[in-house]
């Protein structure tokens, strides 16, 4: 009898262990950096400018939003869906009257640059293309810096032109006003427009004639970067992208006067209010739109910091609502497109480190940080609008002892970032070093795989040169930054040629090689192999055991806790997107479960992958594995959780 039982045992445990590649992981599903997590109602991507209807209908405009238009349309915290295709608008200014959307529209190559575009605000299509700026073959930088509407005149900044163009709303031009650098507009109760100069820190008023009234020479290092005019109380609004990072009230009662702010001085890096970073309420990043209705409620959009020369893959968008008495009622937030936030090993994963932005939570989560600051790092490489890389929003980050060492890199990225924290710093990520850089002493490219292990140890694969170089961690100075030795080169198993990922598990000395796409040029895909070696810094860098064969092709992302790797896929070879994740043993090379979409009702989980390094897996004390994944569609993070 006990040996009947034995046999059925082991019988049971065949027939589960066969079951178990096909069998789905029974995962929650769960999303951050969107305060929705449908498609339907997502927040859109990276508005830099905003107008508020007399009604309290806002539309902000966007260079790029994957899934649905430019022009992003709310009312009462909620969208109300959005105006154009995904690619139509520039982004850095929208306007609007009683009938009618004006944005600023972004290069083609059919009518260039420099355009704006008139759309009905019933039907939400263009009927309107007016030529404004003769600049029209700057593809990549706003040509078009403002506009405002009053009455049937339209009023558009031509920076490079030097002039804010005056048009009927019609399209019929009517004069100029010639001004340097024109930026954010606005008109006051007698026709008089304002006009911002953002790199002057001036704010300077014409008469509706044109002739110059008022210059406002603002406090030093202010950059005006968005113009209210309060037609209930009379002050001119601005909101300051220096340093005070506030909103700014001058009355216009005789000669302008400062006579109040709103919003923490120095934004979120105030430390007085706050830990540095730390935003909220009334703590602003980058103000790029402000409006109100005709209830007295006030609207301040932000731009948190973030992005190079891709207008498309800035800091986000986040819009906040206050009431006349100036108490937040609500927020609407978009933090991610083309990026990904690696679980904290610190907090045990309870928070979470994007390329900018640091997050916690569920449902959408809570924007806890930005964690640039542009004043005291202007060479932050995660805003330098030179960099060879559209932007760094790809996170990740390791634990050593209590020292932070965070990786910020791009979608498809040969150059990886390294940055620490500090106490007196708070949430600002503090710029190291860089592979390639000199403080790995090499400028070739990472095109075979990189990683930094959970001891803080940097694993490259550098262009055409055969092997993986590890950099041993070799401390922290007194402010907490890191520095690594020299590269120690291991040759490549020729059995992993061409190698494009490489994942190092510390603890259990795991190193996890992926194989390219054998003959092709293109080194950022995964093929079907990869290649697991247990042992591998105590000297097995010859026999990997097990073997994981990839049945579908498409992998784009690899990341690997505890005894599993995570493989994360672009498009199969039939077109079809696969936007589950497989998990695999690291023992064994078994499929052992798939993280779906277990909650499709509150999340879309549905974007395929198409970035290197567009997942993070971490191993929490409790035994749930949290696996996070870039969301382009939902301009989001998706969050697997799972306990094998």
């Amino acid at each position: 009898m006990v040996g009947k039982k034995r046999i059925h045992a082991a019988l049971l445990a065949a027939a589960i262990a066969t079951c178990a590649p096909a069998c789905q992981a029974h995962n929650t599903t769960d999303w951050l950096a969107n305060t929705y997590g449908t498609l339907a109602a997502h927040v859109g991507n990276t508005a830099r400018s905003m107008w508020v209807a007399p009604e309290g209908v806002i539309y902000t405009a966007s260079n790029w939003d994957e899934y649905e238009g430019g022009v992003a349309i709310y009312q009462n915290g909620r969208s109300a869906g959005s105006i154009g295709i995904h690619n139509e608008f520039q982004g850095g200014a929208i306007t609007g009257n009683a009938t009618s959307i004006f944005a600023a529209l972004q290069y083609n190559k059919s009518s260039g640059s420099g355009a704006v575009g008139r759309y009905n605000r019933i039907t939400r299509t263009r009927d309107l293309f007016i030529q404004v700026s003769a600049w029209n073959n700057e593809p990549l930088v706003d040509v078009i810096t403002g506009l405002a509407t009053a009455g049937s005149l339209l009023y558009a900044s031509d920076f490079y032109g030097n002039r804010v163009r005056i048009y009927t709303t019609g399209g019929v031009w009517q004069r100029d006003i010639d001004v340097s650098s024109p930026g954010a507009l606005a008109l006051d109760g007698a026709g008089n427009v304002w006009v911002a100069q953002k790199r002057a820190g001036t704010i300077v008023e014409f008469s509706p004639a044109g002739a110059l009234l008022n210059t406002i020479q603002m406090p030093s290092g202010s950059q005006p970067s968005a113009l209210y005019f309060d037609a209930s109380s009379g002050p001119l609004m601005v909101g300051d992208e220096g340093p005070d990072m506030n909103i700014k009230r001058y009355s216009l009662s005789g000669r302008p006067t400062l006579t109040g702010t709103f919003g923490v001085q120095g934004g979120y890096l105030d430390t007085t209010t706050g830990i540095k970073g730390q935003v909220g309420a009334k703590r602003f990043t980058r103000v790029t739109g402000i409006g109100k209705d005709t209830a007295g409620n006030l609207y301040v959009l932000n731009n948190p910091w973030g992005g190079g020369w891709d207008l498309g893959r800035n800091g986000g968008t986040d819009i906040h609502a206050y009431d006349s008495a100036g108490n937040q009622q609500w927020t609407l937030q978009s933090l991610n497109f083309e990026g990904i936030a690696a679980p904290d090993p610190a907090t045990d994963g309870a928070l979470f480190y994007g390329g900018t932005n640091i997050y916690t939570g569920s449902a959408g989560g809570t924007f806890v940080a930005n964690t640039v600051d542009p004043f005291t790092y202007p060479s932050d490489p995660r805003i330098d609008v030179n960099d060879t890389q559209r932007d760094e929003h790809f996170g990740q980050l390791v634990t050593v002892g209590a020292n932070r060492i965070f990786v910020a890199s791009g979608q498809n990225p040969p150059i990886f970032y390294f940055f620490h924290f500090n106490a007196a710093n708070g949430y600002i990520a503090i710029p190291d070093a860089s592979i390639p850089g000199a403080a790995f002493n090499t400028t070739r490219r990472v095109t075979s795989g990189f990683c930094i292990d959970g001891k803080g140890s940097v694993w490259a694969g550098l262009d055409k040169t055969g092997y993986i170089y590890r950099y041993p961690l070799t401390g922290f100075d007194a402010s907490g930054k890191p520095t690594w030795g020299p590269g120690i080169p291991i040759r490549i198993p020729a059995s992993i040629q061409p190698l494009t990922r490489i994942v190092y598990l510390a603890d259990s000395d795991t190193m996890i090689l992926a194989q390219g796409i054998v003959g092709s040029a293109d080194w950022t895909s995964i093929g079907t192999r990869i290649e697991v070696y247990h042992g591998w810094s105590a000297g097995n860098t010859t026999a990997p055991n097990p073997g994981i064969k990839l049945t579908t092709a498409g992998a784009k992302s690899i990341d690997a806790a505890g005894n599993h790797l995570f493989v994360s896929y672009w498009f199969s070879s039939s077109g079809t997107a696969r936007p589950d994740i497989d998990a695999f043993n690291l023992s064994t090379g078994n499929l052992d479960a798939t993280l779906v979409n277990t909650n499709s009702g509150a999340v879309d989980a549905s974007s395929a992958m198409d970035s290197m390094y567009g997942i993070r897996a971490y191993l929490r004390s409790t035994g749930e594995y949290v696996v996070t994944k870039n969301n382009v569609k939902g301009n989001s993070i998706t969050v697997y959780r799972w306990t094998p």
